[in-house]
């Protein structure tokens, strides 16, 4: 019994469709799309930059989120921009980071006069992974680095006990 017979056909003479997968140059180019797409993935725009005219841009900072036993640490990446144009606030479980640049360049010559604008905003909320005192939150901004310190509540850093290990 050889491969071909395991495959139905109304007439046994008929060749069977090949497959669009099966052929090797649909395959490679289909392969070769995927590559670039991926390879491009996540090289947007540098935030703010190149927009000429009424554009927005859509900017979603890189923000790690780490934990002590007695704090929360966040950081996010904000480069270009000042303190004044970013917000924080902090609830009981999360942290809200909100930001916005506006930009405006002009340029007068005799015969000419030019005017370029940028401008755009975010909004990230990071849910925080334990409970933290809001009264206890600091942010520090230096270097397109916002910092942002909370420490946890006073039953949150004794929920965590050392489990003695024995040997038998």
């Amino acid at each position: 019994m050889s491969i071909k017979d395991l495959i139905i056909r109304k007439n046994r003479n008929e060749t069977p469709a090949r497959r669009f997968e099966d052929n090797s140059l649909f395959s490679f180019q289909r392969d070769m799309n995927n590559l670039f797409d991926n390879f491009f993935r996540g090289f947007e725009l540098a935030p703010f930059e190149g927009l000429k005219g009424p554009a927005v841009a859509s900017f979603n900072p890189n923000i790690n989120v780490s934990e002590t036993e007695k704090e929360v640490h966040i950081s996010a990446e904000l480069p270009g921009m000042d303190e004044k144009d970013i917000s924080v606030e902090v609830d009981k479980d999360t942290l809200t980071i909100k930001g916005e640049k506006k930009e405006e360049h002009e340029e007068k010559g005799k015969n000419w006069h030019r005017v370029e604008q940028s401008y755009g905003s975010f909004h990230r909320t990071i849910l925080l992974p334990a409970k933290v005192d809001i009264n206890k939150a600091k942010a520090k901004f230096k270097k397109g680095i916002l910092s942002v310190t909370i420490q946890k509540t006073e039953d949150e850093q004794k929920k965590k006990k050392a489990v003695e290990i024995t040997t038998e």
